[in-house]
């Protein structure tokens, strides 16, 4: 009997558990759901991430200087000199380099030519940092996010148990009536 009251006991402890960890990740968890679509989705609306252009292609012919002077001719981009550049991306293939500016604005220049071949706003950057926490504050990630992750990996746990048992208990049911049919 004993056995039985601990098991009980055990399974009672577990859809607590289960409930009270949904309720604890509620919010970072949509958080997280709702970025994460928005950035499977990032290729294929510009409003997430302007699609990559392409340029003339090789011999690539512009220096780094030369490519931020032509940065700075964009005023929405607000650059003025290397500060203000957050990360260049060159893909030679394509024959072109993205420089994105602090301020999340993104051009495309031509690596031949040298013309600006999109400018626009790129808000997967933003998106990326809301979906892992970063956009709250930096610590968020290890102190929200990291434990939402846990929180999550345990409700998958004790879900899975709890799907199992009433599953398991039926079999476990029919072998006994089983035996006690064959072993009166």
């Amino acid at each position: 009997m004993r056995r039985r009251q601990a098991r009980t006991l055990f399974n009672r402890s577990t859809r607590k558990l289960h409930r009270c960890g949904a309720i604890l990740i509620l919010i970072p968890l949509l958080v997280v759901i709702g970025s994460g679509i928005l950035l499977q989705l990032k290729k294929e609306f510009p409003w997430i991430q302007p699609p990559t252009q392409r340029g003339l292609g090789p011999p690539l012919t512009r220096s780094l200087d030369e490519i931020l002077a032509i940065a700075t001719t964009v005023p929405r981009a607000d650059i003025s000199g290397w500060p203000d550049v957050d990360r260049l991306d060159i893909r030679p293939q394509q024959g072109v380099v993205k420089v994105r500016a602090n301020n999340r604005w993104e051009l495309q220049i031509d690596l031949r030519t040298g013309d600006v071949l999109s400018s626009a706003y790129r808000r997967s950057d933003l998106i990326e940092s809301i979906h892992d926490g970063s956009f709250f504050h930096d610590n968020a990630k290890l102190w929200i996010f990291l434990p939402n992750g846990i929180i999550l990996l345990g409700l998958w746990l004790t879900g899975s148990y709890l799907w199992a048992l009433p599953i398991v208990m039926k079999r476990r049911g029919k072998a006994m009536r089983q035996y006690r049919r064959t072993h009166p």
